[in-house]
């Protein structure tokens, strides 16, 4: 479980993860990352499951 903060807004985790928004979005729409959405945008990305996808990257 995650002791730190576990949703950031899409900008936040961009800069953390140095990954391009589409790639996040990509994820997102493959169910692969979870999203906050209001109004039918994006608000907020799980950190905790970006982190499993970059893990998932550079373990290859």
């Amino acid at each position: 479980m995650s002791v730190g903060k576990t949703w950031f807004t899409l900008e936040e985790a961009q800069h953390k993860f140095g990954i391009a928004r589409s790639v996040i979005l990509e994820w997102v729409s493959e169910g692969l990352v979870r999203a906050e959405r209001e109004e039918g945008r994006i608000v907020r990305i799980n950190v905790d499951d970006l982190q499993l996808q970059v893990d998932d990257l550079t373990h290859r």
